[in-house]
C-alpha cells in the first residue's frame, strides 16, 4: 500500500508467511529476514516489535523469535477454565500446587460472608492448555460445604467436581479484573519474563440461592488471554 511504512509491509508479509505454522515454530533470524526481504535490520526489529505487541510472536532471549499460541478470549458467560479450553480445541490440565483446610481470615470471610475463624478449603493450581502454562488459580470454599475436597482428585474441572460430588452449583459470579505486573515466582510458574503483564481476576461465585460459596483469584498470562464482551448503547431521551 502506497505510503505504508516499510516495517508495516514487512509485518504483513511475515504474518502471511507464519500462517498455518504451529505454535512455537521459530522464525528466521533478524539477519536472515533482512537478507531475504531486502530491508534493514532496524526495519526487521520494528516489524517484530509490532508482531510481539499484537501477540503474534514471542521472543526468548538468546534463542530467537517464535510463533505465539493463539490468545484465548474469555466471554462474560460463567464457564470453567476446562470448558473454555475445550471450546477452543485445547486440552486443559492442572498441576496441583497446594490443597488444604485453613482459617478463612478477614478478607476471604468478607467475600464468603462467613466468620473469620471459620475453616475454608484452599486449592492452588497451575492451569495448563495443551501443556503450556495459562494461569495461576487459588480457590477458597467454605469447608462445611465441601467436606473432603482437599483429598479428592483436583486435576480436572473444579466446577464439575463440586457439582457431581458435593451438589454445589455455581449459578452466577461477580468479578473484578485488574492489570498487574507478574512477580518473580508468578513469572517462573507461568513461564514468562519477570515483570510481564498479567490479568488478575477476582471472582465471588454464588450458588442458586445467590449465597457466596467460592472466592477465587486467578492470574492469567496477558499474552495468552483476554476478556471480550459486547456493549450496547441504549436510547437516550
Amino acid at each position: 500500500m502506497a505510503g505504508q511504512p516499510k516495517y508495516e509491509e514487512l509485518r504483513m508479509t511475515l504474518l502471511a508467511e507464519m500462517a498455518g505454522s504451529p505454535p512455537h515454530t521459530p522464525l528466521p533470524t533478524e539477519r536472515e529476514i533482512s537478507a531475504r526481504h531486502g530491508v534493514s535490520r532496524n526495519t526487521v526489529r520494528q516489524a517484530l516489535d509490532a508482531l510481539e505487541a499484537a501477540g503474534a510472536v514471542y521472543r526468548v532471549q538468546g534463542a530467537g523469535t517464535f510463533v505465539a499460541p493463539a490468545v484465548v478470549s474469555k466471554s462474560l458467560a460463567l464457564t470453567s477454565f476446562s470448558e473454555d479450553m475445550r471450546d477452543r480445541d485445547l486440552e486443559p490440565a492442572s498441576r496441583l500446587l497446594a490443597a488444604g483446610t485453613v482459617r478463612a481470615g478477614r478478607q476471604v470471610a468478607g467475600l464468603l460472608e462467613i466468620d473469620p475463624e471459620a475453616e475454608v478449603v484452599r486449592v492452588s493450581r497451575l492451569r495448563l492448555a495443551d501443556g503450556a502454562p495459562m494461569c495461576l488459580e487459588t480457590v477458597h470454599l467454605p469447608a462445611q460445604r465441601v467436606p473432603g475436597l482437599a483429598e479428592e482428585d483436583l486435576s480436572g474441572s473444579l466446577y464439575e467436581l463440586l457439582s457431581v460430588r458435593h451438589g454445589l452449583e455455581i449459578g452466577s459470579a461477580e468479578q473484578i479484573v485488574r492489570a498487574v505486573d507478574l512477580a518473580e515466582t508468578e513469572s517462573a510458574l507461568l513461564g514468562v519474563p519477570v515483570g510481564s503483564s498479567g490479568l488478575r481476576v477476582q471472582r465471588v461465585g454464588l450458588d442458586r440461592r445467590e449465597s457466596p460459596v467460592e472466592a477465587t483469584t486467578t492470574l492469567y498470562r496477558a499474552d495468552r488471554y483476554d476478556i471480550r464482551f459486547t456493549v450496547r448503547r441504549t436510547a437516550r431521551s
